[in-house]
């Protein structure tokens, strides 16, 4: 939120105004009664008004700074759902089920993404092939770490395949070994926080998922649920780098590792921010039918889909 704009509270609505000298201007205003959550990125200062305002009509309120990471959450509704967790908690870590629908999502994505590239080499069509074996292969697997295994086999002949105009050496992740893994980190990073501050909208335990195992401090769910989305930074990660938006030049190496120019985030930032934003209501309606299906116990294959396009 620009320093020049503000939230105020009047008749009942929200209004999110704007100053421009000494004029002040309206630039929309909704009732509370519409209003499923309130997401705010960057700097603003809350007032008591709108928080109770906000916890009459149960709505969410959402800090986030510029990289999209939540800083503040408030919802009651969403604390109070105990039996949510509770569920959470009676799932089995032998159950694969759902792992395995997250998995073939993020597949057949990865799947569609090497297709879009429109490449007929040889490192393309070995990928290409290797994510359609997988999924097939995915249907009958019952062992945990033959899921991981399965999982990054398709990975590696994917980044080889989908980078391999940036010499690809390999997803080295957090390690800050060359500009486009570092990029990658940013993006899957930002993603991640999108993602948590949905699932926080309905009381989700967030260090407990169906696939990645509970270790301390590891929000598990929001590594699983962002699985299938991964695809969306993929693609505009590339995208960006051959138009020119992203490029190694951006990036100043310091003790064998290299960091992104600060001048350069908000720019890096906003791309991601504006691949996501365009995916944003098929994000929430996936988590709303993750929760709907993880509430009432549904089988895997009622469990939603997210499909790239």
């Amino acid at each position: 939120m620009e320093h020049t704009r503000s939230l105020r509270v009047m008749n009942g609505e929200l209004m999110l105004e704007e100053f421009d000298g000494n004029k002040k201007s309206t630039l929309t205003k909704f009732p509370f009664q519409k209003i499923l959550a309130l997401f705010v990125i960057g700097h603003i200062t809350v007032t008591t008004p709108l928080i109770d305002k906000c916890r009459k009509h149960g709505v969410a309120v959402v800090v986030m700074k510029p990289n999209l990471r939540p800083v503040f959450f408030f919802a009651c509704s969403a604390e109070a759902n105990y039996l949510l967790r509770k569920r959470q908690y009676d799932y089995t870590d032998s159950e694969l089920s759902v792992a395995r629908s997250l998995m073939i999502s993020k597949f057949n994505n990865q799947k569609t993404l090497l297709e879009k590239t429109r490449r007929r080499d040889e490192l393309t069509i070995a990928a290409i092939s290797f994510c359609a074996s997988a999924v097939n292969k995915l249907k009958d697997t019952i062992d945990y770490n033959e899921l991981m295994g399965l999982e990054g086999q398709v990975a590696k002949f994917f980044f080889i395949a989908y980078y391999q105009d940036f010499d690809w050496k390999g997803r080295h992740p957090r390690s800050k070994c060359d500009a486009l893994n570092v990029t990658l980190d940013i993006g899957y990073t930002i993603l991640f926080n999108f993602v948590e501050s949905y699932l926080r909208l309905f009381g989700f335990d967030l260090y407990k998922g169906v696939y990645h195992r509970l270790w301390f401090q590891r929000k598990s769910l929001v590594c699983d649920i962002v699985e299938p989305f991964r695809c969306i930074i993929d693609h505009a990660t590339l995208l960006a780098f051959h138009r020119g938006q992203f490029s190694s030049t951006h990036f100043v190496k310091v003790k064998e590792e290299f960091h992104l120019k600060y001048e350069k985030c908000s720019d890096y930032y906003k791309v991601y921010f504006n691949a996501l934003i365009s995916y944003k209501m098929e994000i929430f309606k996936y988590v709303q039918q993750y929760y709907r299906c993880f509430m009432g116990r549904k089988s895997a294959s009622q469990y939603p889909i997210f499909q790239y396009k």
